[in-house]
């Protein structure tokens, strides 16, 4: 049986162990299985890798997209230059074994944002710093689109929330959430930007999912902006991942 899952903490509501769950059944896909493996520590994660021969690779979510880094035997070109990792090839052989580690947040991303653009924006807004934030910031650099970093604890390169002025607002046409604020059960909470200032020029970028209209996403349609939440991007980083997982 061959074994894959889903590392991160908390995991109460899993995209990942739902969709590959489905897809296995409807496509007949038989001897495996994918599994949610909650690690409150990442140190944990060599322990998980050896206690079972039939793990073949994990899917990587909050909070341990860069952290995963160091525990991995290698990256690939992609997660190397966004130094964020989402997906993880246990690629064995005979005597040896090498952890590999990818970065399938890109394709996705890129392939949703590409579908729910009509021309590509000059300037974008992208909340949050954490390992999807990474990935969003590399498809926008790869697209020459100019990035404002917002960040609540003030990191390099990057604004506060308090700095989103209306200049800022208005002259950035997309603006995506790499967060988890609004997400489920948390569905009350959205990043404190100044929403009076969004227009229908704008289109707000949600990576939640779950639920399918966030409070960030109602606030940008109430001023007019078009909405995206994060699950096709979902789809096709999984379906990466899976290709990853399948290579000959």
């Amino acid at each position: 049986m061959r074994k894959y899952g889903l590392i991160g903490y908390p995991l109460g509501h899993s995209f990942s162990k739902s969709f590959f769950t489905e897809k296995f059944r409807k496509e007949k896909i038989k001897d495996v299985v994918y599994l949610n493996f909650p690690l409150e520590k990442i140190e944990d994660f060599k322990a998980l890798c050896s206690s079972d021969p039939e793990i073949r690779g994990f899917n990587v979510t909050i909070p341990y997209k860069e952290s995963i880094i160091k525990h991995l035997d290698a990256l690939s070109e992609g997660a190397r230059e966004v130094q964020a990792v989402n997906t993880i090839c246990y690629c064995k052989k005979t005597k040896q074994s090498a952890l590999i580690g990818h970065n399938t947040d890109v394709d996705g991303f890129r392939k949703s944002l590409e579908e729910s653009i009509k021309e590509k924006p000059k300037q974008a807004i992208i909340l949050g710093t954490g390992g999807s934030s990474k990935a969003v910031s590399f498809v926008l650099r790869d697209m020459d689109v100019k990035i404002i970093r917002v960040s609540s604890s003030m990191k390099e390169g990057s604004i506060s929330y308090g700095e989103l002025s209306k200049e800022i607002i208005e002259g950035s046409q997309l603006i995506v959430n790499t967060t988890p604020l609004g997400m489920f059960p948390n569905i009350d909470d959205s990043p404190d930007i100044p929403y009076e200032y969004l227009n229908n020029r704008h289109l707000l970028f949600d990576l939640v999912y779950n639920p399918k209209d966030t409070l960030f996403m109602k606030k940008g349609k109430e001023q007019g902006a078009q909405v995206v939440n994060g699950y096709q991007m979902l789809v096709y980083q999984a379906e990466a991942s899976w290709a990853i997982w399948n290579r000959k």
